[in-house]
């Protein structure tokens, strides 16, 4: 089966692509943002780069840094349009299936294209928040619903998403829910989990803006700063208004905080490996990858619930805790000190994840039911 893959440049897609190396299928890529980078990751994948400028000339990142105004003038001429190459890219591979990553980017886009071929399969991946937030914006739901009719098959990460789908018009045929980037690679990671039974570490997801909300935890972390003193607390990934945050409070004198941005994801899965409680808060996503990898890395999840999502494998108080106002952070900081002070619960909620939801992560077994929706979509053509 000829498939195109329609997506921006992302780990998560690199992840999920790379579960079809050898399985048979010829697979294609568009990146609709063309960021012109080859990705080795999925070197057996043709990649369709350096489509979007006719001219990649000279110094055109800098110009578009200093002089956007510019650069937006001189793409009326320079840039090529996404929906002319995709028509191009789909006459000249004549796909069985195009399969496209997210709403906005990868589907309401291709849909002027994708009409243009009626005996053309059309399948849609939904990851984030690219259900659950969009619903709320009238331009964004429009467009959702007049794509959703078109599409045959969907992928998610959650089962809200589907509900979500169906209740704007999707008819087609749902394939299941799947970890955004497929599964975890037991072999590499369980090495990297160590010291279970004295962990110190607080390890917080440092997203902050339109949908993270981590300044809820910290303002959280200020209300406990006596109970806290014996544990080591990182937060990851942190947003500029983060560091702000910290430097203008209260926090900045606390000697056991540690506020980074961006780490390699080797080094955050050594983190997790080490870490008593993992927190992650939003008010908008859907099912967060950090939290597989902090159950799979054996911390102790306490995690926003958007729309229930989160709910779909954290039963609250059962094999974690739930955030239900992410911007309440007195409630936050309860269920912080539920989890630090009640170390019988915490194992015992460990162990049912490391038993129950885990083995259903590992790489292989994601895989196998990966391959088994490809081979549902080609018994459809």
């Amino acid at each position: 089966m000829k498939i195109l893959m329609l997506s921006i440049f992302a780990p998560h897609f690199f992840n999920w692509t790379e579960q079809l190396r050898d399985s048979g299928h010829e697979v294609y890529w568009l990146d609709v943002y063309d960021s012109n980078t080859k990705v080795k990751q999925i070197d057996f994948v043709e990649q369709i780069l350096g489509w979007r400028y006719k001219w990649n000339y000279p110094g055109r990142y800098l110009l578009k840094s200093k002089a956007p105004g510019i650069t937006r003038f001189i793409n009326i001429f320079n840039e090529r349009n996404f929906q002319e190459q995709l028509e191009k890219q789909i006459r000249r591979i004549k796909p069985d299936v195009v399969h496209s990553f997210v709403m906005y980017l990868g589907g309401a886009p291709a849909l002027p294209v994708i009409k243009k071929f009626s005996n053309l399969k059309w399948t849609y991946t939904a990851w984030g928040s690219d259900m659950y937030y969009y619903q709320h914006q009238p331009k964004h739901l429009e467009d959702m619903k007049e794509t959703l009719a078109q599409m045959d098959y969907m992928f998610a990460d959650c089962q809200r998403d589907y509900s979500i789908a169906q209740e704007h018009g999707f008819k087609g045929r749902f394939l299941g829910v799947f970890p955004g980037g497929g599964g975890f690679d037991f072999k590499s990671l369980d090495p990297l989990i160590k010291d279970k039974e004295n962990r110190n570490i607080i390890l917080i997801k440092g997203y902050q803006g339109l949908h993270g909300k981590c300044i809820s935890v910290l303002e959280a972390l200020q209300k406990l700063e006596m109970q806290l003193i014996d544990n080591r607390i990182v937060v990851f990934g942190a947003a500029p208004e983060v560091f702000k945050f910290v430097e203008s409070s209260s926090l900045k004198a606390f000697k056991n905080l540690e506020v980074v941005g961006k780490l390699p994801h080797q080094n955050l899965m050594e983190l997790m490996g080490r870490s008593l409680i993992y927190i992650g808060n939003s008010s908008s996503d859907g099912m967060p990858n950090t939290l597989l990898e902090a159950i799979v890395m054996g911390a102790f999840p306490i995690q926003s619930n958007p729309g229930g999502a989160t709910a779909e494998i954290i039963t609250h108080k059962k094999n974690g805790l739930l955030i239900e106002e992410p911007e309440d952070s007195g409630q936050i900081a309860e269920l912080i000190r539920e989890a630090l002070f009640n170390p019988a619960f915490r194992r015992k909620a460990i162990a049912w994840n490391s038993e129950n939801i885990k083995p259903n992560l590992e790489r292989e077994r994601v895989k196998a039911r990966v391959l088994e929706a490809y081979e549902l979509i080609e018994k459809d053509l």
